[in-house]
């Protein structure tokens, strides 16, 4: 075992790690003074312990960090559905619905709950305290910005589609931060998975709706976004920037379509922005969540 060389492919992805082992950094550097062959022996073992002195710790606080974000997530949308179905004015508001989108609504609410029970578990078991926050932390109205979200259905419904799709993005931009804990990560992907179906399902709720009333600008939602901002709501263009981008892995899918003849001009860029979703990095949610906060 070159124990040096592993250390340097290491310093490759993780340029700190001299700085995360210190003081034992010396050790390293001096690893081949050990002399014995029973030091040598015991040098892997000696390696593993080292690895997790180095990055337990860290590796841990920031999962739960990651861990304690998503969970706010959840009681946003959470308290959303339950506060709209649930609450003083949730009459009215459920009387301009079908017993079928009403139903959907339901079970999202159901889903929601479980998200937030099933993250506090975790974050407890791994030595973290869960976030707390009641229907009373958060205005829904978001400053003024939707004053009929809890009394205009078609409001209710095209807040909740941003709260989704911003969902999805937002655990798809924290996925790498939790690929040391492969049984954290799967389950996140599995919440990941149903935001995605929720998104889904309200954006067909819509788009049903629009179509109906032979609304054509907005008519045009599906279930997957398209470009930058399909809602039709341009004060929540934050959850959607970036959704227009046409390049993955280095490669212009839109051109490659339009190249193979599948698919051309504009069809082919609208066709590339609906085929990838974006992750959302943590600061840009906050920023879209917090005039939601009280």
């Amino acid at each position: 075992m070159d124990l040096l060389n592993i250390i340097q492919e290491i310093e490759k992805v993780d340029p700190e790690f001299q700085e995360k082992i210190s003081p034992r950094r010396a050790a390293i550097k001096n690893i081949t003074s050990f002399g014995s062959k029973v030091a040598v022996a015991a040098m892997p073992f000696a390696l593993g312990s080292l690895f997790k002195k180095a990055y337990a710790q860290q590796s841990t606080t920031s999962i739960v960090a990651v861990l304690n974000y998503a969970l706010t997530l959840e009681f946003i949308e959470y308290n959303f559905y339950n506060v709209g179905l649930n609450g003083s004015a949730s009459a009215g508001l459920k009387a301009t619905m079908s017993a079928n989108e009403v139903a959907g609504l339901n079970l999202i609410t159901t889903d929601e709950m479980h998200h937030v029970t099933f993250l506090q578990t975790v974050i407890t078991s791994l030595g973290g305290t869960p976030a707390a926050y009641t229907a009373a932390s958060f205005d829904f109205t978001a400053k003024n910005t939707f004053p009929t979200v809890f009394t205009d259905s078609n409001t209710f419904l095209a807040v909740a589609e941003t709260f989704e799709d911003t969902g999805v993005r937002a655990y798809k931009g924290q996925a790498p931060a939790l690929l040391r804990n492969k049984t954290v990560l799967t389950a996140a992907l599995d919440i990941h998975s149903v935001e995605a179906r929720h998104a889904s399902h309200l954006r067909m709720l819509r788009r049903a709706r629009m179509l109906a009333a032979g609304t054509a600008v907005t008519a045009a939602i599906k279930p997957w976004i398209t470009g930058a901002n399909d809602t039709g709501i341009t004060a929540v263009n934050g959850s959607y920037a970036g959704e227009d981008n046409v390049m993955q892995g280095g490669v212009n899918v839109a051109t490659g379509l339009a190249a193979y003849n599948t698919i051309a001009g504009a069809n082919a860029t609208t066709s590339a922005t609906q085929a990838f979703d974006e992750p959302l990095d943590m600061p840009s949610v906050l920023a879209i969540v917090t005039p939601f906060f009280k």
